[in-house]
């Protein structure tokens, strides 16, 4: 059995989507971006995200045959009840068992709903030992990182990895590898993180409140001045993934998007070992790895 090696560049060149169908930026499928026209999630990609849309799932389900049911119910009412099908009304005032059922279903309901939304809730507030910390803080209109243990780093006398994040500007994208669809969407820096490692981010603000929201990653969490909160996540695929401020931040709130690259572990310590020289950018090359497939 003979070995070629191919090289990640092919995605970085284009030929990546043409062979998968999917969109590529700096050599990074885009899994995590919003479409136009489209409804319904992003695709999830940690455990957090799959917990959050199956419990709206499950939740819409709910709500949908409550609303049918409730709509039946007035209907049926309308007709059998009107003036013209029911000449002489009735003149009773209550009927206790039904008013003992319309109280106690509807609590029913809420505690079933309950015992699944409050795990998923505990398990995104209650904060694992991160492999990565990384402190990130609000600024009108602009994200600041650090990441306060270098990430794989073992070197005590490094200083953090730190860099500000801004949106690109509409004529920067293609400099920067990514389509115009990415407009409003893609940073200069990005946060990178290695795929299957558990990331908590300490969550501030500088001067207003913010707030740091990746939505393919089930998180969000506001960045208030003076307080420190939490969240974590752990990336299943390799990607690029956008999110955005969510909380009204002034004027240009709409001008301070989010963007994540997950990466494999070399990619990541490579990255690591490079940002800590000076140079925070993730490129193509630095995605253009030899990777051995057997070949006959």
């Amino acid at each position: 059995m003979r070995h070629s090696t191919i090289f990640k560049a092919v995605a970085a060149s284009g030929l990546g989507s043409l062979l998968s169908g999917a969109a590529f930026a700096q050599g990074l499928e885009v899994v995590g971006q919003p479409l136009p026209q489209k409804m319904g999630f992003q695709p999830a990609a940690t455990e957090l995200a799959r917990d959050l849309q199956g419990l709206d799932h499950m939740i819409l389900i709910i709500i949908t045959v409550i609303t049918i049911f409730v709509t039946g119910l007035l209907i049926w009412v309308m007709i059998r009840y009107n003036t013209k099908a029911n000449k002489t009304p009735a003149t009773f005032t209550h009927n206790s068992p039904l008013e003992v059922a319309w109280t106690v279903i509807p609590i029913l309901i809420l505690v079933f709903i309950g015992a699944f939304s409050l795990p998923v809730l505990f398990k995104q507030q209650e904060i694992p030992t991160a492999d990565i910390t990384i402190k990130v803080i609000g600024n009108q209109w602009y994200w600041s990182y650090e990441y306060t243990d270098n990430g794989v780093t073992e070197d005590a006398e490094a200083e953090p990895i730190a860099f500000d994040s801004f949106m690109l500007a509409r004529e920067d994208l293609a400099a920067h590898g990514y389509e115009d669809s990415a407009y409003l969407l893609a940073t200069d820096t990005a946060v990178v993180v290695p795929v299957g490692k558990t990331i908590v981010m300490n969550v501030t603000a500088a001067d207003v409140i913010h707030s740091w929201k990746i939505p393919a990653f089930g998180v969000m969490q506001d960045a208030v001045p003076g307080r420190l909160a939490q969240l974590w996540f752990s990336a299943e695929r390799e990607g690029i993934y956008f999110g955005q401020c969510s909380e009204l931040c002034g004027k240009d709130h709409a001008y301070m998007p989010i963007t994540v690259k997950v990466v494999s572990e070399d990619v990541y310590a490579a990255w690591v070992a490079k940002a800590e020289a000076g140079d925070v950018m993730l490129s193509a090359a630095d995605l253009a790895q030899p990777v051995e497939l057997a070949s006959n």
